[in-house]
């Protein structure tokens, strides 16, 4: 079962906890972990010793990144702790994961119970616990991360999860990190975080992921695909299809992640974090049914202006070129992607959609509006 940390706002001091599930009902336990010795190395991580073995933060952690991100600083020996509102369990195993290796994480993990928007709790509970490193993976805006800094004087690196959707559209893409940001930019809240920090006496990193898939993935990316393709259905494209784009694999993301950690080269700086080649749409479609043992697909090119959608989405990814390089990470940190792009959506597909697990049913309705008005053209 997993030792957790609650902290209820009526009592800012901690106690430990044994549980795999983050609803306690004012349950107190008090036990104590200690920090493994045996360090764990996976090929291409970090060294980490046992002397160097950190009092972990993660600002949430039961989704996607930080639930692989959260098994790897595990395995390195640090002491993590995810800071969550409770409302998912802290511990799930993993598809593919085998019961010990999850006993062992589940064991280990801590949790500390919340609301991020709670500032003064945020304060009290973080000063009393006094973490050496804090992975902020859900953060939005800046305003969130003032009282972790506040809270945390001594802290010895802020590792924040920005994107890149926060650089300003160019003619000369790749973009990289030197490149200007678009301050109206849906993800102003990270870009505006970025600066704090910047303006703050803590060393930092950020990382700037472009499209993240990989199982569990609650973004409808490879998912989208997938179930037009176990239904037969063609696939609808915007335009010509050969916008070129850029998906990176979570595991490879989790590991950047670990790179960045205690590193000298990462400090104050900005990675982006992606996969190592770029893909069309039509590409990327035809990727999908080749990881899932699909049949080649057929793929309808619509023009996008001709239709109206609602506040429906037709298509997954913006309409545009979008892709970074991510030089500047595999020279600085020695870190390059594992995956390319077809292995990264088989392991996807068999690891979760493939198993009949989703995060959203299939909504084939602005395909219908699509394809009835393609019909039509073609008669």
């Amino acid at each position: 079962m997993a030792s957790l940390v609650v902290l209820h706002h009526r009592q800012p001091s901690s106690t430990v906890l044994s549980s795999s599930l983050s609803d306690f009902n004012g349950a107190r336990l008090t036990s104590s972990l200690q920090l493994r010795r045996k360090v764990w190395q996976p090929k291409g991580a970090l060294r980490v010793s046992a002397s160097s073995a950190k009092k972990i933060l993660i600002m949430g952690g039961t989704r996607f990144i930080g639930i692989f991100l959260s098994r790897l600083l595990v395995k390195e020996g640090h002491q993590v702790t995810l800071f969550t509102r409770g409302k998912a369990p802290i511990a799930q195993q993993l598809p593919g994961e085998s019961e010990a290796e999850f006993s062992d994480f589940s064991s280990k993990i801590l949790h500390l119970k919340g609301d991020r928007q709670d500032f003064d709790f945020v304060k009290t509970s973080l000063a009393a616990e006094g973490f050496d490193v804090v992975y902020d993976i859900n953060g939005r805006e800046a305003v969130e991360v003032e009282p972790i800094l506040d809270a945390l004087p001594n802290l010895e690196q802020y590792i924040y999860c920005s994107s890149a959707g926060v650089y300003l559209k160019t003619d000369y893409p790749p973009h990289y990190e030197v490149d200007a940001v678009d301050p109206k930019s849906r993800h102003k809240g990270k870009l505006e975080t970025e600066s704090l920090l910047a303006s703050r006496d803590v060393n930092w990193t950020s990382i700037r992921p472009v499209y993240i898939y990989g199982p569990l993935n609650y973004n409808p990316v490879e998912e989208w695909f997938f179930h037009r393709l176990k239904e037969g259905r063609p696939i609808p494209v915007p335009n010509s299809g050969i916008q070129i784009t850029q998906l990176g694999h979570v595991k490879d993301l989790a590991t950047a992640f670990i790179k960045v950690l205690g590193n000298p080269k990462a400090s104050k700086e900005v990675f982006n974090i992606s996969g190592d080649k770029y893909v069309t749409f039509d590409g990327l479609a035809r990727a999908c049914a080749k990881a899932g043992g699909f049949p080649e697909p057929e793929i309808v090119h619509y023009n996008p202006k001709e239709f109206d959608f609602g506040k429906k989405k037709a298509f997954p990814f913006r309409d545009q070129h979008f892709f970074a390089s991510i030089d500047k990470a595999k020279s600085l940190l020695g870190w390059t992607p594992e995956f390319d792009l077809v292995a990264g959506l088989t392991d996807s597909y068999n690891l979760d959609f493939g198993r009949g697990t989703f995060r959203k049913a299939a909504d084939f309705s602005t395909d219908d509006i699509i394809l009835g008005k393609s019909l039509v053209t073609q008669s």
